[in-house]
C-alpha cells in the first residue's frame, strides 16, 4: 500500500482542481440550482435531460422521492406509484427546501458534471486515506493528514447542499470555495512529506515572510473574487443580459478586488526577484509569476472585453492554482529544511 500513496495523493490533487474546474464552470453557466435538491438531481440518480420527465404525466410510474414541477412548484413522490388519468394531489409533498422550481437541461447536466467529479475526487481521497495506513507506526502525521482530508471532504459535500438549499448564498459559496482551497493545501502538504526528498536551496528568512504574505493575500484575493462575482449574478437576476452594462456600477469589493491585484503583483515579483538576486534556487516562483499574469489578463479580459466566454473559469482556476504553487513554494522555504530537523511534525 506504501507504494501506491504518493500517486494516489497526486490523483486525488487533480481530482480535487478538477472539481474548483467544474464548479468554476457552474458558476459562469449560472447552473447552481441545476439540480434543485441533494445528493440526487429531481430524485434521480442520473438527471433528466427533458421536461417531459420532470412534469407530470398520466399512466406513469414515479418512483418515491422523485420529483415533477406542478403549479411553479416542486413536488416529491411520497410513494412508487403509477399515476391515474387525472393528477392526484394525495401522491404528492411539496418541496420545502427552498421555492426555485426550474428545469434547464443544460444547467442541470452542468451541476450533475460538477456532482460527479466531487464524488470521483471523494472516493480517490478514502483510497488514499486507508493507503495511508501503511504509515501508521512510521510516519503518523501522514495518516492523521490524509483522513483529515476524507473528513473535510465529507464536509464540502455538506457545504455544497447547503449552497443549493439556500439557494446561492454568496457566504456560503465562499465559504465552499475556500473549503476547496483547504483541501487542496492539505494534499500538497501530504504529497510533499511523502516524497521526503533533499531539495538543494538557501533558506532566506525575508523570502520566507513573503511567502507567507503573498499566500494570504491570493486567499484574500479569492475570498474578494467570489463577491464580485456574486454581484455579477446578482445583476443577470435582476434581469442585465448585457455582459457591457454587468460592471457599470460595481460594489466597493469589486475596487478593493482590482486595486489588491496591484500589491499582490508587486510582491510576488519582489520574490521573483529576491530568489534570482540572492540564487536561492527556488523554481516555482517562475510559475508564480506566469500563473499570477495569466490572473491578471484574465481579469482585464472579462473588465475591458466584457466577460468573453470561458474567462471568468479561467480566471477562478488560474487563481486556485496559483494558490496550490504559492503554497508549495511556503512549504519548501521552511527553515526546517535546511536545519536538520523535521518538518512533517
Amino acid at each position: 500500500m506504501k507504494s501506491s500513496f504518493l500517486p494516489l495523493a497526486k490523483i486525488s490533487l487533480i481530482l480535487v482542481y478538477m472539481v474548483i474546474f467544474a464548479g468554476a464552470a457552474v458558476r459562469m453557466t449560472g447552473s447552481g440550482m441545476g439540480c434543485p435538491d441533494w445528493p440526487k438531481c429531481f430524485g434521480y440518480y442520473i438527471p433528466p435531460t427533458d421536461e417531459e420527465v420532470v412534469t407530470w404525466q398520466p399512466n406513469r410510474e414515479y418512483q418515491k422521492g422523485q420529483m415533477i414541477i406542478h403549479d411553479e412548484a416542486l413536488w416529491k413522490a411520497k410513494e412508487t406509484f403509477t399515476t391515474p388519468s387525472t393528477y392526484e394531489q394525495e401522491h404528492w409533498e411539496k418541496y420545502t427546501k427552498h421555492d426555485y422550481a426550474k428545469f434547464n437541461p443544460k444547467h442541470t447536466w452542468t451541476e450533475y458534471i460538477n456532482r460527479l467529479c466531487g464524488a470521483v475526487a471523494g472516493l480517490a481521497c478514502l483510497a488514499l486515506a486507508i493507503s495511508s495506513f501503511s504509515y501508521w507506526k512510521t510516519r503518523k502525521s501522514l495518516f492523521f493528514a490524509s483522513w483529515l482530508v476524507v473528513c473535510l471532504m465529507v464536509f464540502q459535500a455538506w457545504l455544497g447542499a447547503t449552497v443549493v438549499y439556500s439557494l446561492l448564498n454568496p457566504i456560503k459559496i465562499t465559504v465552499h470555495m475556500v473549503m476547496a482551497l483547504v483541501i487542496v493545501a492539505l494534499l500538497i502538504n501530504i504529497i510533499k512529506v511523502a516524497k521526503h526528498k533533499t531539495e538543494i536551496k538557501k533558506y532566506n528568512a525575508t523570502f520566507r515572510v513573503l511567502t507567507v504574505i503573498t499566500l494570504l493575500l491570493t486567499l484574500i484575493q479569492v475570498v474578494f473574487g467570489t463577491q464580485v462575482r456574486e454581484f455579477v449574478d446578482e445583476q443577470v437576476k435582476a434581469g442585465i443580459t448585457n455582459e457591457y452594462l454587468w460592471l457599470n456600477n460595481p460594489t466597493v469589493e469589486f475596487y478593493i478586488h482590482r486595486s489588491f491585484s496591484i500589491l499582490v503583483f508587486v510582491l510576488n515579483f519582489y520574490l521573483f526577484f529576491l530568489n534570482k538576486k540572492l540564487n536561492l534556487g527556488f523554481t516555482k516562483v517562475k510559475w508564480v509569476a506566469i500563473l499570477l499574469i495569466l490572473e491578471i489578463l484574465t481579469g482585464i479580459l472579462m473588465q475591458y472585453a466584457h466577460f468573453p466566454f470561458g474567462s471568468q473559469t479561467a480566471h477562478l482556476v488560474l487563481a486556485s492554482i496559483l494558490f496550490g504553487v504559492q503554497y508549495y513554494l511556503f512549504l519548501e522555504a521552511r527553515k526546517c529544511y535546511y536545519s536538520g530537523t523535521s518538518c512533517d511534525d
